[in-house]
């Protein structure tokens, strides 16, 4: 890139019209002319004018944007309808990417653009179907001028700092990321496609499914992400169905002192058989002097939390404030445009040693709740600061999610918004702090050969504990005992009790079955869209009978197709795409076969679909 006398034309793209307002906004700062604004072709999609420099080269930007992905992925129009080819024949029909209707005007707008500028820089966001989208541009451009010069702007926020810095530092679009969206994109409708126009038509003509006003129109979707997905709410539904409660015994002790009361759990835990129960609590009644065998005291850690992804977002967003994924990706997404966080769509969850950690809690030191604890970080005289710990995964395109911006908090936010930035904000001052000190003690007794143990823990130093109020760190003081020591318990009591089948999936508790593709709350609406789960008001999941009969149907073939290895599998094989260590063709080739069989035998089997949803249906 070398500078020049002469203005050159610049074409910027983004991926949203309010990100292409946001980037100029900051760009043309300091071009000195202003900036200028003018429709596009599309009435959302504003192109905006300004002057800027690139490492010496002056430029005349326009700057506009797509809205999401520029074109479609569909097969030709001869297999598009439901009868008009063998389902099977979806493995192998010709499908073609194209711009669909209701982009025609964003293709018109960058065509005309396109053809009067020299570059082309590409803003879209830093992950792989950005990169996918990147390369749709490309195409759209480039074939009305072929002589573009084509640039990658990368960035994880929208403040002036990162932006700037993109701008200096352009780089080339990566083929490999793209691949790996192709192989995706071109797998999940071959396979989506097939299974659904399947199991649409065998059970739409079996059953009268009542629950659809129209069953003509009624389309039962199989996803390759969305199916295992609804397998995991389905296992853990049949797990509490096949539950058998079952009595069990357990001795408990109590111990009172001047100091207080300790509580002694029985190390046996608890036993099925009542008989062989009550004469060891007999043998411990008889001989009901307690000898202290153990005292432990030690130091314990509770450590503060890896960096923020966006899978332990929405995990905690559910958990403490019982907001679904869908709505945590929209406020964080609203958040991020606006500049307040990082991108919040990252697998990343350890910060690069180039990140100034320091400068993020500087920005936070003027707020009237945490701004305090800011201070107290920043003070090396506290002894506050630890560098955050790494949780292992880095997508290699953007950082955990962190505080870009600081807010005292906006008089447009919603409820939603203040709570996710605050959480944002002291989720990362508490990755960058030290862990909550405790002392532990715990004490074991022997009655009658029988073991009990208490535990008791005091908090010493509670560290990043002061500001991450949505973690406590339970426990209690418990009496001092002394090696040797001989007492008599207060109470001792034979006790009973029923085993309980676990509960209910929460969203949290999908979100970790799930894995860390950043996605996947759109997995979980689609569940809830389609009628196969419902949600509770404690965000837990139950299957539909419609559901729960598509897995049935499966599962009695002998299918494990709502099970969640065949998705891992082929997120492996995309990720090799992504490095290059494997090729698109190559992987497309295997799993489709793969595929295709499963779908050919399935077919054969279908009386048992039929007879297992009768059970439903």
């Amino acid at each position: 890139m070398s500078g020049g006398g002469r203005a050159i034309r610049v074409l910027n793209v983004a991926e949203k019209p309010s990100v292409a307002k946001a980037v100029a906004g900051i760009l043309s700062k300091s071009g000195g002319g202003g900036m200028r604004v003018r429709e596009g072709r599309s009435r959302y999609n504003k192109v905006f004018e300004f002057s800027y420099n690139i490492r010496g080269q002056q430029c005349h930007m326009l700057f506009t944007s797509v809205t999401g992905h520029l074109m479609e992925l569909d097969f030709d129009d001869r297999y598009r309808k439901w009868h008009s080819c063998d389902p099977v024949d979806l493995y192998h029909a010709p499908v073609r990417k194209f711009v669909p209707e209701d982009k025609l005007d964003i293709k018109r707008t960058l065509n005309e653009e396109a053809r009067t500028c020299q570059w082309l820089v590409l803003w879209l966001d830093c992950d792989r179907e950005g990169e996918n989208i990147a390369f749709e541009v490309v195409e759209v451009c480039t074939e009305a001028n072929r002589h573009l010069n084509v640039w990658r702007a990368r960035f994880s926020a929208l403040i002036e700092r990162e932006i700037r810095e993109s701008v200096e530092t352009l780089g080339r679009p990566n083929q490999l990321f793209a691949d790996a969206v192709d192989v995706r994109q071109e797998i999940d409708l071959r396979i989506g496609a097939s299974f659904t126009r399947f199991q649409t038509m065998l059970l739409r003509d079996a059953f009268r499914l009542d629950f659809a006003t129209d069953d003509r129109n009624l389309v039962l979707s199989y996803g390759p992400c969305q199916f295992p997905t609804l397998g995991f709410v389905v296992e853990r539904y049949w797990e509490i169905q096949s539950h058998e409660p079952e009595e069990f015994w357990t001795i408990n002790c109590t111990h009172n002192s001047d100091e207080g009361t300790a509580a002694f759990n029985w190390m046996r835990g608890h036993l099925f058989d009542h008989t062989c129960a009550v004469i060891i609590y007999e043998m411990c009644v008889q001989e009901p002097t307690a000898t202290v065998i153990k005292v432990r005291q030690q130091e314990r850690l509770k450590y503060p939390p890896h960096p923020l992804s966006t899978i332990e977002l929405e995990k905690r967003a559910s958990r403490y404030f019982r907001m679904s994924s869908e709505q945590t990706m929209k406020v964080a997404e609203d958040l991020y445009q606006s500049g307040f966080i990082s991108y919040p769509r990252t697998e990343t969850d350890c910060f690069s040693q180039r990140t100034d950690l320091h400068a993020i809690v500087q920005e936070q030191q003027g707020h009237p709740v945490w701004g305090s604890y800011a201070q107290r970080l920043l003070d090396p005289g506290e002894g506050l600061w630890r560098n955050p710990s790494s949780g292992g995964h880095d997508d290699k395109a953007h950082p955990p999610i962190h505080p870009t911006k600081f807010s005292g908090g906006e008089s447009r936010w919603s409820q939603d918004h203040h709570r996710l930035y605050e959480l944002v904000v002291r989720h990362f001052l508490a990755c960058v702090s030290k862990p909550a000190v405790g002392a532990e003690t715990t004490v074991e007794i022997d009655i009658a050969g029988e073991l009990f143990s208490s535990s008791g823990r005091v908090i010493l130093e509670k560290n990043y504990l002061d500001v991450y109020r949505f973690e406590s760190w339970g426990g209690s003081m418990i009496p001092t005992y002394t090696f040797g020591q001989q007492l008599v318990p207060t109470t001792l009591t034979l006790d009973s009790g029923v085993t309980r089948p676990p509960p209910l999936l929460s969203e949290a508790d999908l979100l970790t079955c799930i894995g860390t593709d950043a996605t996947m709350h759109d997995h979980i609406k689609k569940l809830l869209d389609r009628f196969y789960a419902t949600k509770d008001s404690n965000t837990r999941f139950s299957p539909t009978n419609l559901g729960e009969a598509l897995v049935m149907g499966y599962d009695d073939m002998g299918y494990e197709l709502w099970k969640p290895y065949l998705r891992a599998m082929m997120e492996s094989d995309m990720k090799s795409v992504s490095t290059g260590t494997k090729r698109k063709a190559e992987v497309l080739a295997s799993c489709l076969e793969q595929m295709k069989a499963c779908f050919v035998d399935a077919r054969l089997n279908k009386v048992k679909t039929v007879r297992s949803n009768g059970n439903f249906l």
